[in-house]
């Protein structure tokens, strides 16, 4: 991939391919902005870039001191040798020190600084970069290697196109050609061959039907104390005299029904008949919002802290079901293969209840309309699925039942994946159409 966009741009700008390669890390693999700006001034941009753009003379990669053009006597300016035997580099700039010193100042850079694309001359205030044949000739094998590596890694961390697998010790990279401002309207769920299933858009682990910008405000609100405030505020008052958050106590008198002072109330000490005192109607309008937000966050909070839990249960369950289908095979005429329908069931439902996990967080920043309930249907109809394909799993195993069990597992399996099928692509083309409306800003 990076041969075809150095070829690409080498083609049209007549460029060497060493050059191309230059301009291109220095732009970040970003070609469109790469050609602009060198249309508008290539000298200027070959500079900034450390593509020296006239090679000096007399500046051949590797030579003898004493094979030197020019008169005088060469000394390497880092370890001030003279050696006229000594092996001398310099690249297009013309600066020139002896190999020992040169390959020792690219492999620090390489191994200790992590440093591949921008690796410069070692010539005071010189920007020209350091060719890659050059690192090659000069550092050993191991250290090439890390060098390579090191700048595979920054084309995919440049790439608005490529992205890492987060797996551990996975080396794997996904190439999704969905750009980033189509996130507020698609989920670009990818599979690296390693087996994992992530969201390209933000990296995280699968989150369809959930929008990235949704799932980032989601984990925050869970996260943050925002919703230690709500409760405050639905279960104190707020004293109207000191402003003080408080349950019951404070020197200023008021009434805790309706919030007026006590001082007005007369002999009623027990009894409050003001209900609807204008002084007391903002702060218990706020209270009831406050009380109504906290209970509308936690209906969707416990369920998807509920399908996340049994998410990570079902994961136990894994170890149940391979004792489970030994078991089978042995009690019953049907091999190994044949018993692997309890293990896709297994992970059939762990998908399922993510899926669900995220659809409460989805459901959670949506508008309440029309559309809506056909969103809430689907998600039923999964999540019923999903707790009858369950206890199907849960069920003890029956020698003379076999065969009925793996019957029923089988098509409620199929029925899961279906519904889940169902609920995504329309929750998908809905993103897409503009159907679902939220009440938080997705830029």
């Amino acid at each position: 991939m990076q041969d075809q966009e150095v070829s690409q741009v080498a083609t049209i700008l007549g460029l060497p391919t060493k050059d191309s390669t230059m301009l291109l890390r220095y732009f970040r693999w970003n070609k469109e902005r790469l050609f602009e700006r060198y249309m508008d001034n290539p000298e200027k941009v070959l500079q900034l870039a450390g593509v020296a753009e006239n090679a000096k003379q007399g500046s051949s990669a590797l030579i003898l001191a004493k094979n030197i053009p020019g008169k005088g006597k060469f000394m390497c300016e880092i370890c001030c040798d003279d050696d006229p035997e000594m092996e001398t580099v310099a690249i297009a700039c013309g600066h020139r020190f002896c190999r020992t010193c040169y390959a020792h100042y690219l492999t620090q850079k390489i191994r200790e600084e992590g440093e591949s694309r921008r690796v410069e001359c070692p010539q005071d205030k010189c920007n020209v970069i350091v060719d890659e044949v050059t690192v090659e000739i000069l550092v050993d094998d191991k250290t090439f290697s890390k060098y390579r590596e090191l700048l595979n890694r920054t084309f995919v961390d440049d790439s608005d196109h490529l992205r890492w697998c987060p797996a551990p010790d996975c080396e794997y990279a996904i190439e999704c050609n969905i750009p980033s401002t189509s996130l507020t309207s698609v989920v670009p769920t990818v599979q690296c061959t390693c087996g994992l299933v992530f969201c390209f858009g933000c990296g995280l682990a699968d989150h369809q039907p959930c929008i990235c910008v949704l799932v980032k405000k989601w984990m925050k609100k869970c996260e943050d104390d925002s919703e230690t405030a709500n409760w405050i505020s639905a279960h104190t008052k707020e004293c109207p005299r000191c402003h003080s958050t408080i349950e019951k106590m404070c020197r200023h008198e008021f009434c805790w029904v309706c919030m007026g002072p006590w001082s007005e109330h007369g002999t009623s000490w027990y009894t409050c008949n003001r209900f609807d005192e204008r002084s007391s109607s903002e702060a218990r309008d706020s209270q009831t919002q406050s009380r109504a937000s906290l209970e509308r966050y936690l209906h969707y909070y416990n369920r998807f802290a509920n399908h996340e839990q049994s998410a990570k249960l079902d994961q136990d369950l894994y170890q149940k079901t391979e004792s489970k289908m030994e078991e089978m095979q042995q009690t019953s005429d049907l091999s190994w293969i044949e018993v692997q329908f309890l293990k896709k069931a297994v992970d059939v439902t762990v998908q399922s209840r993510t899926t669900l996990k995220w659809t409460y967080a989805f459901a959670f920043y949506m508008t309440k309309t029309n559309e809506t309930e056909l969103f809430e249907d689907h998600q039923r109809d999964l999540e019923m699925a999903t707790e009858q394909l369950s206890e199907l799993l849960e069920k003890p195993l029956e020698r003379e039942r076999i065969a009925e069990l793996r019957q029923a597992v089988l098509d409620k399996s199929v029925y899961v994946k279906l519904r889940r099928e169902i609920l995504l692509e329309d929750t998908a083309k809905g993103l897409l159409e503009g159907r679902w409306n939220f009440f938080v800003d997705l830029k």
